[in-house]
């Protein structure tokens, strides 16, 4: 009776605003002259709040309707309409790179308004509107210009670097402060990083604070914004960390995992209504999962399995979640919408999942180097051990428990020595099923690739010419993409000839990016990449190598994951951890339909 009655009030909601439809925005400079390709995001005055009676969330299993936030750009006569059919009131923020932003409240939605924009004149105003690539790519490192790539493969996997919460005069032990609690969430530069980077951030920082003329603006936003729409639908608050999500091809939903809340987000994204699921923990399991000690200090958290990873079955539609903090893949009904969990006893931190056409789901362990394969038709796991690169490695795998539990303990984990490569964690990463039923995967430490063919149990290593490779997808051709994470560019891997290929990425500057992700549409053939530096997302048109960047309404946007409609949109999340370092602490879903 609740359900029905929710959905009687928000389709009579919906109805009388439906005819209001859009805004009008009308753009000029302060002379007059109309303005091109200014960022306009509409929210409605009063969005519909849910209740957040569950540690601050919506409880379990209530149905509730999230408001999208909608953003358009306009056209070179500076106009732009926007369909917004769900409120009476908006909120208007104008946005464009050079010129002062403007926030305005209280406008009647099915009006037609008209602002003057300002320009910046003040140079520390202007960089300040810059991406934080540009601010990474300004900083000086000296003659340890090779410590940029250590800074940004292991500084820069939670949330931005050079973002505004960066850009201070903080001190050499501040820095020191900075980089032995992120190793206490799991990064890992090595000894000589360790030791120069404090110095050399603090004073590159301050330097560019002296000198904003250094800092480089981002990408122009370009002619591929028009007509194109950008819905959000915030999730979660500043405490949240949405990671990767799932577009359910059977049902049309989108699910979100938060990570740090343990909380499964489902959500419609033609009507909004919005369900949460607290995805379920053992008896046994304590806060913080098998990594206790982790989250110690972080102020508000319900980790107990760590929600990271979601796949698909082509079967029957039910979702499979790796619980990167527990021994266990866990299986989602979404028609259900009941949990089950399927327990292992080998392997450390299940990372990305992804399931192929014969039902078997895949997923790498991050933390012993192997990938994992559950065969759902006998319940039973499968593991493929890679092999250590030195003996060295092989010794620390083995005795990874003991580190773990002296992590638990408190042990400091900036004392334990960490060489260039990282040796003793691989890190298997990410993992993609080709079209011909082959399994990719990364070992993002150790600068390889992998095939396993199922039909033999067979694997091979590969080397990769670049350093850091992160997530991968394979294309309709078999062919393997591949995210570079810490050169600024994305791969491609041609199985036939043993070849790679460097796309630098049109949101780089001097070689700085990190694409933490990429996903191919392989009904379309794109390929879809996080700009996780530059608050952007970006698609290239696998033919022609050409490129369109679609830049997010909200500064410090770490995008983690992609997936797609089957009409072709684009979906990501923006799973910053912290959440707070997000432009106003808010995570969301985020939605790209491009311009026809």
């Amino acid at each position: 009776m609740k359900s029905k009655f929710v959905f009687v009030l928000f389709f009579s909601y919906f109805c009388t605003y439906a005819s209001l439809s859009a805004i009008q925005v009308d753009v000029k400079d302060i002379t007059g002259k109309s303005l091109d390709l200014v960022m306009v995001t509409i929210k409605a005055e009063k969005p519909q709040v849910p209740p957040r009676d569950d540690h601050g969330y919506p409880p379990e299993g209530l149905e509730f309707f999230i408001t999208p936030e909608v953003t358009m750009f306009t056209s070179p006569n500076g106009k732009v309409n926007i369909p917004f059919p769900y409120a009476p009131q908006v909120i208007i923020r104008l946005r464009k790179i050079g010129y002062k932003d403007l926030n305005l409240r209280s406008y009647s939605n099915g009006s037609s308004v008209s602002f003057r924009m300002e320009k910046i004149t003040d140079p520390n105003q202007l960089v300040g509107q810059y991406p934080s690539n540009s601010w990474v790519a300004a900083l000086e490192f000296g003659e340890d210009k090779d410590l940029r790539k250590t800074y940004l493969e292991q500084c820069g996997f939670c949330h931005q670097q050079g973002s505004f919460f960066m850009r201070r005069a903080f001190t050499e032990g501040d820095w020191e402060e900075i980089i032995n609690r992120m190793m206490g969430y799991g990064a890992r530069p090595h000894g000589k990083a360790k030791k120069k980077l404090p110095g050399i951030l603090a004073n590159a920082y301050v330097d560019l604070l002296k000198h904003p003329e250094r800092v480089k603006p981002g990408r122009t936003w370009g002619k591929e914004l028009y007509g194109a729409v950008i819905r959000e639908w915030p999730m979660g608050d500043s405490f949240s960390q949405m990671h990767d999500l799932l577009f359910h091809k059977k049902t049309g939903l989108v699910y979100v995992g938060d990570n740090i809340q343990d909380r499964l987000w489902e959500i419609n994204p033609n009507t909004g209504k919005t369900v949460v699921y607290k995805v379920p923990k053992q008896p046994e399991d304590e806060l913080g999962g098998l990594l206790p000690g982790r989250l110690r200090s972080f102020q508000k958290h319900e980790t107990y399995v760590g929600l990271h990873s979601l796949a698909e079955s082509p079967i029957d539609g039910h979702i499979f979640i790796t619980p990167s903090l527990q021994k266990r893949i866990t299986e989602f009904d979404p028609f259900t919408k009941k949990f089950k969990d399927h327990m292992f006893q080998n392997g450390l931190y299940p990372h990305t999942i992804r399931i192929d056409e014969k039902d078997r789901v895949w997923f790498t362990l991050a933390l012993s180097n192997q990938v994992g394969m559950f065969d759902r038709t006998n319940n039973t796991f499968h593991y493929y051990d890679l092999p250590a690169r030195t003996k060295k490695e092989s010794f620390s795998l083995w005795i990874s428990g003991f580190i773990i539990k002296l992590m638990n303990w408190g042990f400091p984990m900036h004392l334990l020595p960490v060489d260039e490569r990282v040796s003793g964690m691989p890190l298997p990463y990410g993992i993609d099923v080709a079209p011909n039923g082959k399994v990719w995967f990364t070992r993002l430490h150790a600068d390889t690739i992998g095939v396993i063919d199922p039909k033999d149990d067979s694997f091979q290593l590969i080397t990769t010419p670049f350093q850091g490779p992160r997530r991968l997808r394979v294309d309709r051709n078999n062919h393997v993409w591949i995210s570079v994470f810490p050169e600024g560019s994305i791969a491609r891997y041609t199985p036939e000839d043993g070849k790679f290929k460097l796309y630098p990425l049109p949101t780089a500057i001097d070689g700085v990016e990190t694409p933490y992700s990429l996903n191919v549409d392989r009904k379309s053939n794109l390929v879809w990449v996080t700009g996780t530096s530059s608050d952007n997302l970006m698609a290239m048109d696998i033919n022609t190598e050409t490129w369109k960047v679609y830049p997010m309404s909200r500064k410090v946007t770490f995008t983690r994951d992609i997936e797609f409609s089957l009409d072709g949109k684009a979906y990501s999340s923006n799973g910053a951890f912290p959440s707070w370092h997000i432009e106003d602490g808010q995570p969301t879903l985020m939605e790209v339909t491009q311009s026809k």
